[in-house]
């Protein structure tokens, strides 16, 4: 990447706080905070769900559910089983769904330089099958909404595993 000329003394201006990389990772401050937004996108709604698939504690995730709340990025949706009290799923907003591309990335990145050529998943067009790719690009082109995609046990991993 390039500066353009009046940004190129780096030393002549500091975006400091500013930096929305650096709030990005502020609001996605712990490992257990990331894996909520995770579970959100395969489809995990319940607190008790988030405890078991994240492998945190439950008052991590209580602690995570409410940062993630306080952010806009879930929201709560009451429900109540036969005979029960009241309780809250949670579900991604729009600003949840729009950190989709972020999370695809860092899968991506993970993907190709921390599992030796074997991901567990992989992210496929639901229609078509074919790789969703996150890329940097100046082309425009259409966006894949999170229902469009399904979630596949990667050949090389099912191989090397025997994975069902």
């Amino acid at each position: 990447m390039k500066f353009e000329e009046r940004l190129s003394d780096r030393d002549a201006w500091s975006i400091g706080d500013g930096c929305s990389a650096g709030r990005v990772l502020d609001l996605l401050s712990t490992k257990t905070v990331f894996l909520v937004v995770r579970e959100c996108f395969y489809g995990t709604t319940r607190f008790d769900d988030f405890v078991t698939r994240v492998g945190a504690s439950a008052p991590a995730v209580s602690r995570a559910l409410k940062q993630l709340k306080a952010a806009g990025i879930v929201a709560p949706v009451v429900y109540r089983e036969p005979g029960s009290r009241a309780r809250d799923e949670y579900r991604l907003t729009e600003a949840g769904e729009d950190l989709l591309p972020v999370f695809l990335s860092l899968m991506q990145w993970g993907d190709r330089h921390l599992q030796d050529g074997r991901p567990p998943l992989s992210f496929v067009e639901a229609g078509t099958g074919r790789p969703i790719q996150v890329r940097v690009s100046a082309e425009t082109a259409p966006e894949t909404a999170c229902d469009d995609i399904e979630i596949r046990v990667h050949p090389a991993w099912d191989a090397a595993s025997g994975a069902p």
